[in-house]
């Protein structure tokens, strides 16, 4: 090597030549000077010269020797960190992709720097926090602590949340994890806040480092999907489509509410590729953040022209992208008021999550876009505001509101063990409206519904019992279906005047942006999984009756308009109301004769109930006297002490259960219990079907069809389900069969009916309460003994029982055990006497 004490004497006219015009580099004369011995810079240690004498290599001994010389660089680069690009040879085994080697660079150095922190939490003054986001330091520091986040989060158990989550997704193949808002905000609280104030700019920056995470436990992911979406769940809270306001813009929100229109999927530009029309250049990519507005540069970069500049179809990167209307929940709409609806976005692989007439609840970030039809109608310049959703979860249990502790679950497994429990749910059903126990039992059987069958997902046996009200004009019809509207999780109201073909089913309706054909759904889809109630059912168009046939039978809707061919699912009982056509119902005539309802809809009514307004004068004495105290209860003063007393107030009255907890019984039934039948006397029910279709064509009336013997066993099941059993007995198909029998003779004329509750009465009388209709006939009895003689205390067996059969009671076991019985008399079962107590 030169001795860096000895300096070369350079001459003067090469520095003066140097100075003025410069070196000549192609001067031959120069270049020789080059090669001319200087003895000042001739001197070199003689400790690094290499002396020895080698023989010539062969070229395949020089190959050797060369690569196993590049791979010294190579391994002593690796572990650098760094391989230069200039040493990696064709030869080269390393053949992993480009994202994964800067993978590995970044956990390299991340490595050496992990104790390192980087404070985050202050943010620079004039700096605005999404700005303060997108730099590399929050970036960095962010992808850090949320991918620490991801591989170490445990649960109060000690499992690893996220790693079990990622495992479970990269197993399905898709490309949405899940994380808990309050498990983010109570790891990172610093994520918490910024998740809700700038969900956009956080949100790509955690998309980058959970699909870091997943590469480093599944290198080869990338092959499958591109990128992983965080999907922010259990946002602590939920507002109202009506409360969102200004404040809201660029914020994560989370509203609720029933999809009622969707329209078709399209391709959204993502990545956009450019081709320069005149010189061809393809150049990008641009990435398409807000699909409001369009990406386009001014100017091609190579030949700098303005255009024509086009998207090239190839390269350019699309994603999925389609929208729907959210709406709010019928039940949460305050009254007079219309429901509000928004604008939802979808894209990636949350497209198709919800149809039409499901309730969900979308999270997502709230923003506005420009809409020039809005400016030109208002003159001034208006936003449409959108929800662009990062997470949707579809309401499939739409018993979530009513939320059951063990408290609950107790006392509604013990209310279910009393062998009374279906007469207590009767009497419980609207018990502000006095008697109509035909009526309640309908209503409780409606509302409780039978087991739904879907026979290798090809043919749908439906579960629910549908019902009909037609009765006389103030007989509280429209009471008891809005007594069901409340109770129920979800009830959808209308009435037949208010409420057309397309209202009630689904209709067609033009997208006011895309101009294409969308799918909105009517009140049966929208309360599917519920109760459709309608009101003033006669008064509907026959063409609008007809188009509700399909829905009432096989629970579906079926649209082919505007080439639009699909079917909507609309699986709710359907719980109607009618006045009959003379005003008052005639008892010499028919049913279908008093109603304007035609026979394929009536059949698919399982109870018919016929409310008459007789004039009772013991029955009308009791109804004023109890209409009497119930608008003295619902004073507000009576209101008012009761609550100052520490007693709770009751809005309908008093019945055996209490209507919190009935409604929280009727929840725990259809979500826990599914009866199957397996234990019923089948030939019971098929000696009926063949007694009711001969009497049917002999009387003229209702006729009796398959769908009958399917109401019967659904019936059965609902009564099941009532006693929270498993499996349908006997005694529930006997019940079943009763209230059958009932709406079946209930809907023929006077002068058919005491025949067929004579043929009948083994079926009509089980487990009928009459024993206090025993009762008064045993105390008239005693009555009209002790009017002729004042010793005789005791009455025959056999006179009591023949005069209540001659009214149509014939089951006395159960009156002679019960407390009305036994406390006033006394059964000799040796003599046959009725002996009094008193």
């Amino acid at each position: 090597m030169p001795t860096p004490a000895s300096e070369p004497a350079i001459s003067q006219d090469r520095v003066e030549n140097s100075d003025d015009e410069g070196e000549d580099l192609h001067d031959e004369t120069q270049l020789a000077r080059d090669y001319m011995p200087v003895p000042e810079l001739d001197t070199y240690d003689q400790e690094d010269l290499d002396g020895s004498e080698y023989s010539p290599m062969s070229p395949s001994a020089r190959i050797a020797a060369e690569a196993q010389m590049r791979k010294r660089d190579r391994d002593t680069q690796k572990a650098a960190g760094r391989v230069p690009r200039a040493l990696r040879g064709f030869d080269d085994d390393d053949e992993r992709p480009s994202r994964r080697r800067r993978r590995e660079r970044e956990e390299a150095a991340g490595l050496e720097s992990a104790d390192v922190s980087v404070n985050i939490e202050d943010l620079p003054e004039g700096v605005s926090l999404p700005d303060f986001i997108q730099t590399d330091i929050a970036k960095r520091e962010i992808k850090r602590r949320f991918g620490v986040f991801l591989r170490t989060f445990t649960d109060e158990q000690g499992r690893a949340v996220y790693r079990d989550k990622i495992k479970r997704m990269c197993d399905a193949n898709k490309q949405s994890l899940e994380v808990s808002y309050m498990h983010l905000s109570n790891a990172q609280r610093i994520f918490g806040i910024w998740v809700a104030d700038a969900p956009e700019p956080i949100l790509e920056v955690l998309n980058e480092a959970a699909m870091d995470v997943v590469l480093q436990l599944y290198p080869n992911y990338e092959d499958i999907h591109s990128e992983i979406f965080v999907r922010i769940i259990e946002l602590p809270i939920t507002d109202k489509l009506r409360d969102i306001r200004q404040v809201h813009l660029n914020v994560l929100v989370k509203v609720g509410g029933v999809i009622t229109r969707r329209t078709a999927i399209y391709p959204q530009l993502k990545l956009v590729m450019f081709e320069c029309g005149k010189c061809g250049l393809v150049f990008g990519p641009f990435y398409q953040q807000n699909a409001a507005s369009d990406v386009k540069p001014g100017s091609c970069p190579e030949c700098q022209s303005r255009g024509p500049l086009s998207v090239n179809q190839e390269r350019t990167v699309y994603r999925n992208y389609q929208k729907m209307t959210l709406q709010e929940t019928p039940g949460t709409v305050p009254a007079g008021r219309l429901p509000r609806y928004k604008d939802v976005i979808l894209v990636g692989d949350l497209i198709d999550c919800a149809r039409p007439g499901e309730q969900v609840e979308v999270t997502g970030v709230y923003k506005n876009n420009f809409d020039s039809s809005l400016n030109t109608k208002n003159g001034f310049p208006v936003f449409a505001t959108i929800i662009e959703a990062n997470h949707v979860s579809k309401k499939d249990d739409i018993y979530s509101p009513f939320r059951l502790t063990e408290d609950d679950e107790t006392k509604i497994r013990e209310l279910s063990k009393d062998p009374q429990i279906v007469q207590k749910i009767v009497s419980s059903i609207a018990p502000s409206i006095f008697g109509h126990e035909d009526v309640k039992t309908a209503l409780a059987l409606s509302m409780f519904g039978g087991q739904a069958k879907d026979i290798s997902g090809k043919h749908r046996i439906r579960g629910d019992i549908n019902v009909l009200l037609l009765g006389d004009p103030g007989t509280a019809k429209s009471q008891f279906l809005k007594y069901v509207e409340k109770s129920m999780p979800r009830a959808i109201f209308a009435t037949g005047k208010g409420a057309s073909a397309v209202g009630l089913t689904a209709g067609v309706h033009r997208d006011p942006i895309t101009r294409e054909w969308t799918l909105e759904g009517g009140a049966l889809v929208l309360a599917d999984t519920g109760v459709c109630l309608i009101d003033e059912f006669d008064k509907m168009s026959d063409q609008d009756r007809t188009s509700i046939h399909e829905a009432m039978e096989q629970q579906s809707i079926s649209v082919s308009k505007a080439g639009i061919v699909t079917s909507l699912q609309a699986r709710c009982a359907v719980i109607a109301a009618a006045n009959p056509k003379a005003g008052r119902y005639n008892s010499s005539m028919h049913f279908h004769e008093n109603v304007e309802l035609t026979e394929p809809i009536l059949s698919r009514f399982d109870v018919l109930c016929v409310v008459k307004d007789t004039i009772d004068p013991i029955l009308d004495s009791q109804l004023a006297d109890f209409v009497v105290q119930s608008h003295d209860r619902s004073h507000p003063g009576k209101r008012a002490e009761a609550e100052a007393a520490g007693e709770e107030a009751s809005d309908e009255g008093e019945g055996p259960i209490p209507q919190s907890l009935l409604k929280k019984y009727i929840v725990y039934a259809k979500k826990h219990v599914r009866p199957k039948i397996s234990q019923i006397d089948s030939d019971k029910v098929t000696k009926l079907y063949a007694e009711l279709r001969r009497e049917s064509e002999a009387g003229g009336g209702i006729p009796i069809a398959v769908r009958h013997v399917e109401s019967i066993i659904r019936m059965s099941e609902s009564f099941a389900r009532m006693h929270l059993r498993e499996i349908v007995r006997d005694d529930d198909v006997n019940l079943a069969i009763r209230v059958m029998l009932d709406s079946f003779i209930s809907s023929q004329k006077y002068s058919v009916q005491r025949n067929l509750r004579r043929s009948f009465h083994r079926y009509l009388a089980f487990q009928k309460d009459n024993n206090e209709l025993l009762l008064y006939i045993l105390q008239a009895m005693v009555r009209d003994e002790l009017q002729y003689t004042r010793s005789r205390n005791f009455l025959r067996l056999q006179e009591e029982e023949e005069r209540a059969k001659n009214i149509g009671v014939h089951q006395f076991h159960d009156f002679y055990a019960s407390q009305l019985f036994s406390s006033k008399f006394r059964l000799d079962k040796s003599t046959k006497m009725i002996v009094c107590s008193s």
